[in-house]
């Protein structure tokens, strides 16, 4: 039985501005025709056609072939429209351009007139993206806030080994950065302070500075950056790995609640180690600045105490404390949902461990803001 014949695809040129496709352009009709088509030329800002009536088959190969020198035609600066392709065959050809980053190839070229608008357009589409994110976190916050409901009405479901762990990696585990940065901002501060001071024979009041800066403002906040870095990216790898290797999905199916199994654990972990955290930041931040008052100012620890006594109240020292567990909700929450949004490969992972440090620490900060103009408000 003999084969059935092919066409050869070919093209003519009628004319400049006209281009006649006819034959198979598919896999068996192409031949050498993609050579030939680096030949064909069209007068450049003028527009021409290229009639495919003649086109009797077509397939992805014959459609690649064409898509390709629409396109170097249309980048040479001539307008080539595409006309008599059947509907099924325009179709196909739709399907390839797309996959090919181009537009439609029976519309003319707008790339010029497009070009001014790129800017706004994706300055809407980021702030589109932000809105998106922002209402799926809100939704996170809520699915939490429900299982941590579950779990308090079944005491029996919260899992303690997990919040053990967590508790042990992200607050026993970070005692030795956490206290030497606490340590080195009291010293910096103290330091920064002494010739001021000095200058007005004020050095006694250098507890007040030190006592103050550090248990209201600096000792909650280092320490909840430090942990943003260190616990939040840790909790965006570990969750976004399992959900690119679909071990979220393995638990869903076998019926285990990946939100009691993975985030309440860190969220009570971290809610019950960052104020802890932060009261050893106070003391070495306090320690720091003892220490450099006494060599810069000749305060002695004695003297820096009883000032220290009285100038820092039990108010003060509540409200630095008061902040971190809302630091530390903030950050296992924006750390684990920026893991459960992972997808793909580990490239993935990296960007949206990398988006959990940035997204937490400036939540942190914003909400310190938030809790300084409050707490002026309220007159503590």
């Amino acid at each position: 039985m003999k084969p059935p014949q092919v066409t050869p695809a070919a093209i003519a040129q009628p004319t400049p501005q006209s281009l006649t496709l006819s034959g198979c352009w598919n896999a068996l009709g192409i031949g050498t025709l993609e050579q030939q088509l680096g030949s064909v030329r069209v007068t450049v800002k003028a527009d021409a056609v290229a009639d495919a009536s003649q086109i009797e088959a077509f397939d992805t190969v014959g459609a690649w072939l064409l898509q390709k020198l629409l396109s170097r035609l249309r980048s040479d600066g001539s307008g080539v429209s595409l006309q008599g392709l059947r509907p099924e065959f325009a179709k196909l050809l739709a399907v390839v351009a797309q996959q090919l980053g181009s537009k439609d190839p029976n519309q003319n070229r707008a790339a010029s007139a497009d070009r001014g608008a790129t800017m706004l357009v994706r300055l809407g589409q980021e702030a589109s993206a932000a809105l998106a994110q922002g209402a799926a976190l809100l939704g996170f916050i809520g699915e939490s806030t429900l299982a941590l409901a579950g779990c308090v009405a079944h005491p029996a479901r919260l899992r303690w080994r997990p919040i053990l762990y967590n508790i042990r990696s992200a607050g026993f585990d970070a005692l030795p950065i956490v206290g030497l940065l606490s340590f080195l901002l009291g010293v910096v501060v103290a330091y920064q302070g002494a010739d001021q001071l000095r200058q007005y024979g004020a050095n006694i009041f250098v507890a007040d500075l030190v006592g103050l800066s550090m248990l209201r403002e600096f000792a909650p906040l280092i320490t909840a950056i430090i942990i943003a870095g260190r616990s939040g990216s840790a909790y965006a790898a570990q969750i976004g790995t399992m959900a690119v290797t679909e071990e979220i999905d393995a638990m869903r199916t076998l019926g285990i609640a990946p939100l009691e199994l993975l985030v309440l654990p860190k969220i009570i972990a971290l809610v019950i180690a960052l104020p802890l955290l932060t009261v050893f930041a106070d003391m070495l931040g306090v320690f720091g600045g003892m220490i450099m008052a006494r060599t810069q100012l000749g305060v002695g620890f004695g003297e820096f105490l009883d000032r220290f006594v009285k100038a820092v109240s039990l108010t003060s020292y509540a409200v630095g404390l008061g902040k971190a567990p809302v630091f530390a909700a903030i950050i296992a929450v924006v750390g684990c949902f920026q893991g459960f949004r992972t997808h793909g490969g580990a490239d993935s992972v990296g960007r949206q461990t990398t988006r959990s440090v940035v997204q937490s620490i400036f939540l942190v900060i914003v909400a310190d803001a938030l809790f300084s103009v409050a707490f002026s408000v309220l007159d503590l």
